[in-house]
């Protein structure tokens, strides 16, 4: 699991994580996202579902698609919408990184600390002169 996470971020820049991060930051972006990964929507379908002009909703969706999370395709007059779920994997294969790392560093905590516990047992318990 550990490699592969890390063949997934590999193709991660500092840039690409600040775009996927950006886009997911914003609470109707994140339901534009939820929608086409469930269904491929055409941006007039999506611009119906929120209080906000339909130029609103395409700025939305470019933040999206320049965050790599969306792409849009051309069918006739339609223009359509689709969730890209490897780059939402590539997301939460740098989250299991982050994760991993915390863990690790509360994993070295608790041993310090049973360390310690041990040490002040061992003064406790030591015979009396």
């Amino acid at each position: 699991m550990v490699a592969q996470t890390l063949d997934l971020n590999a193709s991660l820049s500092d840039d690409d994580v600040d775009r996927i991060f950006r886009a997911l930051a914003d609470a109707t972006r994140r339901d534009i996202l939820r929608r086409t990964l469930q269904a491929e929507s055409s941006v007039s379908d999506l611009a119906e579902e929120y209080a906000m002009s339909f130029a609103a909703v395409q700025k939305h969706i470019a933040v999206l698609e320049a965050a790599g999370l969306v792409t849009k395709s051309q069918q006739g007059r339609l223009r359509l919408v689709r969730g890209n779920p490897e780059a939402i994997q590539r997301a939460q294969a740098l989250l299991d990184e982050y994760e991993a790392l915390w863990r690790s560093r509360i994993s070295r905590l608790d041993a310090l600390f049973a360390s310690e516990r041990n040490d002040a047992s061992d003064i406790d318990t030591a015979p009396k002169d």
